[in-house]
C-alpha cells in the first residue's frame, strides 16, 4: 500500500493473492498438474478450432464451436499462467491495475461465452425445429451478427464492472484468498460501500446469465419435444448425439458459474470458490473439446483423417 497516497481513491497498489495452498512442498506438484490442464487445454481447443475450418464442417455449429474453442482458450490463459509464474516464485503479488485487467478480461471472455451458448442452443433449434428456413434464418450474415452482438453485450459488462470496481476505495487488508481477481473477492476488501456494486453485480447476473439460461433451456425443451415426435429410433438418437454435447457443456457451465456467485460476501465459503474456481477456469476449459469431439462422429472422422494424414474425400 501506498501510505502518501490520502488523497487519492485508492491507497492500496497491490493485491496479495494467496492461491491454492500455502504449502510450498504442494506447489511443485500443482505447477506440474496446472501447467500440463493448460497445455492440454490450449491444444485441444487449437485443434478442434483447426478441425472445424475444414470445409466439411463449414456449418453454423462449427462456425460457433469454432469460436467457442478459441474463447476457451482465452478464459484458461487469463487466470492459469499468472497462477503458475505465482508457484513458481512462492509468492503472487499482483499490481492493482493487472488485478483490474485480469478482472475486466475474465468477466468478458466468459460473458462471451455464455451468450455464445445460447447462440448455439438457438442455431440448434432451427436445425432440428425449423429446418426449410434454417440455411436462410442462419446464414453467414446472422452468425457473424451473433457473434458480434455477444462480444458487444459482454464487452459493456466487463467494462461496466471494471469500471465500477476502480472506484471503490481499498484502504485496508490486500490479501485475496484465491488465485485469481474476482468481483465478490475485491468487494470484501473494499471500504467503501458496496451496496451498489452488489445490486448492479446481481442485475446484470440476472442479464448476462439467467435470461441466457432460459432462452436455451426453451431451445432444448422445444428441440427434445420435436426429436421425441421422430418416429425412427434412429433418428432420435442422431439428433439427440448433435444435441447432447452441447448441452452437457451448458449444465456445467451455468451449474459451477451460478454456485460462484450465488453467495456474494460468504467467507466461510471461499475455500469451496477455489475448487469451483479451478472447474470454471481450468476443467471446463479442458472438458469442452473432448465432450464435443467424443459425441461428434463429424469431430472424430475428420479428426482421424488429420491424424493419419489422410486428404478428405472429394
Amino acid at each position: 500500500m501506498d501510505p502518501g497516497a490520502q488523497g487519492n481513491r485508492t491507497t492500496v497498489t497491490e493485491f496479495i493473492l494467496l492461491g491454492l495452498t500455502g504449502n510450498i512442498e504442494l506447489q511443485p506438484i500443482l505447477f506440474a498438474v496446472f501447467l500440463f490442464a493448460y497445455v492440454v487445454t490450449v491444444g485441444g481447443n487449437l485443434n478442434l478450432a483447426a478441425i472445424c475450418v475444414e470445409h466439411k464442417l463449414h456449418t453454423p455449429m462449427y462456425y460457433f464451436l469454432r469460436n467457442l474453442s478459441l474463447l476457451d482458450i482465452g478464459c484458461i490463459t487469463v487466470t492459469v499462467p499468472p497462477m503458475l509464474a505465482c508457484l513458481q516464485v512462492h509468492q503472487c503479488r499482483v499490481p492493482y491495475a493487472a488485478c483490474i485487467s485480469q478482472l475486466f478480461f475474465f468477466h468478458l471472455l466468459a460473458g462471451v461465452d455464455c451468450h455464445l451458448l445460447t447462440a448455439m442452443a438457438y442455431d440448434r433449434y432451427l436445425a432440428i425445429c425449423q429446418p426449410l428456413t434454417y440455411s436462410t434464418r442462419m446464414s453467414h450474415e446472422v452468425q457473424g451478427a451473433l457473434v458480434g452482438i455477444c462480444c458487444t453485450v459482454s464487452f459493456i459488462n466487463a467494462l461496466t464492472h471494471t469500471v465500477a470496481v476502480s472506484v471503490l476505495d481499498f484502504c485496508g487488508p490486500n490479501v485475496v484468498n484465491h488465485f485469481y481477481c474476482d468481483l465478490p473477492l475485491l468487494f470484501q476488501l473494499s471500504c467503501s460501500s458496496i451496496h451498489l456494486n452488489g445490486q448492479m453485480l446481481f442485475a446484470v447476473a440476472t442479464f448476462m446469465g439467467v435470461i441466457p439460461m432460459i432462452l436455451s433451456s426453451v431451445s432444448y425443451a422445444r428441440i427434445a419435444a420435436a426429436v421425441l415426435r421422430i418416429r425412427s429410433a434412429e433418428g432420435r438418437k442422431k439428433a439427440f448425439s448433435t444435441c447432447g454435447s452441447h448441452l452437457t457443456v451448458v449444465c456445467i457451465f451455468y451449474g459451477t458459474g451460478f454456485f460462484s456467485y450465488m453467495h456474494l460476501g460468504s467467507i466461510s465459503a471461499l475455500d469451496k470458490d477455489k475448487g469451483i474456481g479451478i472447474f470454471n477456469t481450468v476443467l471446463n476449459p479442458m472438458l469442452n473439446p473432448i465432450i464435443y469431439s467424443l459425441r461428434n462422429p463429424d469431430v472424430q472422422g475428420t479428426l482421424k483423417r488429420v491424424l493419419t494424414g489422410k486428404r478428405p474425400p472429394e
